[in-house]
Formats: C-alpha cells, sequence, structure tokens
C-alpha cells in the first residue's frame, strides 16, 4: 500500500469538510425543527440491524442496496441500513406503538452498495418524516407540505412536484390478468418511457383489446393538471380502484395549488417506481438544472403487518447533503473574537469574559502558547483587549 492509499476513500464515499459541516449540520437542526412544530418527534434507529427487520416490507432494490455482515455474537446476518424507513416502521410497530396518528422524523447516514444515481454519494444523509396510522388524503397532503417547506427552508427556490398513484398501473396490471414476471417486464419498460416496446410488449402479453388499449395509453398520460381529464377519458371504464386513484391525485393537486402557487405540478400516470411495495399516492420533488429527486415519498400501507400491526403510513426523504449543495440557505459567517492566552495575570477575568460570550453564541478562540495557529487572521475579524481593567471587542486591522 502507497502512502497516497492510506488516504484515499474508497468511490462514493466523501468526507464533509468543516465550512461545509456547519451549513449541514444547520440545515439538519432547521429541518428537525420544523418536523418538530408539525408535531414529529424524532427517533434515532441504529446503524446495524437483523436483515430480518431492516429489509422488510420495502422491495427488492433495498436488499441490493444493503451491505451485509455477520454478527460474531449471534451468527445471524446483520444489515447496514440503506433506507430509515422501514426502522421507522419497525418503531412505531413495537418500540413506541400508538392507537392512532404516529409521527415520527429522522436524520441520519445511510449506507448504500452502490450509487443510485452516477457520481452519487453511497453514504448520505438522510432527513425525513412518516406519518403512520392515518390512511386518509389529509394524511398525503400533509407529508406532501411539509416536504415543500423543507425544499423553502433549504432555499430551493424553484420546484417541480411529480404526482404519481401506483393503484392506476396496478389495477390494470390485474384486469389484464399479468403475472409477477410480466408485471415487472412492463414497469421496466414504463420507467424508461420506451412507448414503442410498450406498445410492442402490450401487442405480445394483452389478450383483451380493451385492456391493451388502457395499457398503451399509460405512456401517454403525463403532464400538467390536463392530463387527468385525459385520463379520465382514455381510462374511462377501468376498474374501481383506478378510477379512485385519479380522484385522489385531482384532490391533492387542488390543495397543493392552493397551499403553494409557485410550485408546478406535474403527473404521471405511468409511474411505477415502488409498485412493489407502494400502495397509494407517490411524489417526487425536482428542481431545474438538477437531474436527481431532491425529495420523494409516497404511500405504503401495510408494512406494518410484517411486524404483527398492521398501520397505514405514508412519508418522505431527501438527501441532507444534497439539499444543502443546491439549496440558498447558506449560514452568514460573523467570523470569530481572537482572545489572549488565559493563563497570565488577568486569565481568570479573560476567562469568565470568553466563557460569557459563547453562551451568547459567538465564537471565540484563544491564543495557545505553543501552538502556532497559522488560520487565526483569516477566521477572527475580532478580538478581545484589555482595556482600563475591562476586557473590550475591537475589531481588528
Amino acid at each position: 500500500m502507497t502512502q497516497a492509499d492510506r488516504w484515499m476513500l474508497p468511490d462514493g464515499i466523501a468526507e464533509i469538510l468543516p465550512a461545509d459541516a456547519v451549513q449541514v449540520e444547520t440545515l439538519r437542526r432547521r429541518l428537525l425543527d420544523l418536523y418538530h412544530c408539525w408535531g414529529y418527534e424524532l427517533v434515532i434507529p441504529p446503524m446495524l440491524e437483523f436483515t430480518e427487520s431492516l429489509l422488510i416490507g420495502m422491495g427488492r432494490d433495498l436488499d441490493l442496496s444493503t451491505f451485509k455482515v455477520t454478527d460474531q455474537i449471534s451468527g445471524r446476518t446483520l444489515g447496514i441500513r440503506a433506507d430509515i424507513t422501514p426502522q421507522t416502521a419497525r418503531i412505531d410497530a413495537h418500540s413506541f406503538p400508538r392507537a392512532g396518528a404516529n409521527r415520527l422524523c429522522y436524520a441520519g447516514h445511510v449506507l448504500y452498495t452502490r450509487p443510485r444515481t452516477a457520481m452519487g454519494s453511497r453514504a448520505p444523509i438522510q432527513v425525513g418524516a412518516e406519518l403512520f396510522g392515518v390512511d386518509s388524503l389529509s394524511g398525503d397532503i400533509e407529508v406532501i407540505s411539509m416536504m415543500l417547506e423543507s425544499l423553502q427552508i433549504a432555499g430551493i427556490e424553484k420546484v417541480y412536484l411529480d404526482l404519481g398513484h401506483v393503484a392506476i398501473y396496478r389495477s390494470l396490471a390485474a384486469v389484464a390478468g399479468l403475472d409477477e414476471a410480466q408485471r415487472d417486464e412492463l414497469s421496466a419498460l414504463l420507467q424508461s418511457k420506451a412507448s414503442a416496446d410498450v406498445y410492442d410488449w402490450v401487442a405480445a402479453n394483452a389478450a383483451d383489446p380493451q385492456v391493451a388499449t388502457w395499457l398503451r395509453a399509460l405512456p401517454g398520460l403525463a403532464g400538467g393538471l390536463d392530463c387527468l381529464e385525459k385520463a379520465r377519458e382514455l381510462l374511462s371504464g377501468t376498474p374501481a380502484p383506478l378510477q379512485a386513484a385519479l380522484s385522489d391525485l385531482q384532490q391533492v393537486a387542488e390543495a397543493l395549488s392552493e397551499r403553494y402557487p409557485t410550485v408546478e405540478l406535474f403527473f404521471d400516470l405511468s409511474e411505477v417506481r415502488g409498485y412493489d411495495y407502494e400502495t397509494g399516492l407517490v411524489f417526487a420533488a425536482y428542481t431545474p438544472g438538477h437531474g436527481q429527486v431532491l425529495a420523494n415519498g409516497g404511500r405504503y400501507n401495510g408494512i406494518g403487518a410484517e411486524f404483527g400491526r398492521d398501520r397505514p403510513a405514508t412519508g418522505f426523504s431527501s438527501d441532507l447533503v444534497a439539499l444543502n449543495t443546491l439549496g440558498r440557505g447558506a449560514v452568514p459567517e460573523t467570523g470569530a473574537i481572537l482572545a489572549p492566552d488565559m493563563r497570565g495575570s488577568e486569565g481568570i477575568e479573560l476567562w469568565r469574559t470568553v466563557n460569557e460570550l459563547r453562551r451568547q453564541g459567538e465564537v471565540v478562540i484563544a491564543t495557545l502558547s505553543g501552538g502556532a495557529d497559522s488560520d487565526l487572521h483569516s477566521r477572527c475579524n475580532r478580538e478581545l483587549v484589555l482595556e482600563s481593567g475591562s476586557w473590550v471587542i475591537k475589531l481588528r486591522d
């Protein structure tokens, strides 16, 4: 191993140095304070759990994203979390159960076996919130609203909100009689937006002409509010769950348009992200110039059943570091105060002055004998000076 190899980090793993770290930490606190004001209580789940609970009910992708190790005590397989959502579901079911609504929030590192996007991080800081015990549009609207408030706090100036509903695809797949393998094949084509391939696949796999027409319409059902009206026409006669999904999307869109008139709504009725575990409304937020999702979430009723307590659930999450990088919520740097070495004859009075300033939130850096503080001149724009027996703050030249 060369000397350079000793300090190199793995691909997709990065450290956060002081200038950015203070911004990230400040944003984390502001977001958790926001969730607290909405009644969401903070939980701090462990980084490591038995895979039997960590991977439960969240689809195959989570399994592939999770690092696994062997527990030297029990011999069982442990997973390093790649998502905090299933951990909150376990907490709601067993550690912190409530009969009614349970609002939980979190902020912590997760780890991926591979980055989820090109040049993406494998160790993002996931921040988000989950709402358990509420099976209504009011819950979905609350969670989406809080997600949009989070983006505002982060300083994201322009937001596009993508709305979908997995019941649309599930209903058509059911009425078409597709088996699991066929559902996976078609969902992959829909996710890639390959309209021509979808058309060919439907021609080869959908026996009922009416169902084939409905399936072929899905890739074209994307756009603004007029997309919902178009869907009602093209998907007329489809099963009741699909019609209810269109109604849900309309109601949510109306509520969000009133609350956030500057947020542009976009509908994608062929959205199948997470169809194998999500059960209702799904949503994602984007901003111009950034090709990846800023924050996303959806309804995933039934996950609690895997823990012995079936509960409706919805929530969202985001990458805290990405929000900080893209946002404009930077903390203004006021500069630090330089204090002399506190071991002299005036040491105890200087110590009291410094301590009081620190209690007030000021950054005070003491000069230490025997150490060369080369960055003090750049960090400290003020200094403590003894005048007439009192320590006063003076601007530095």
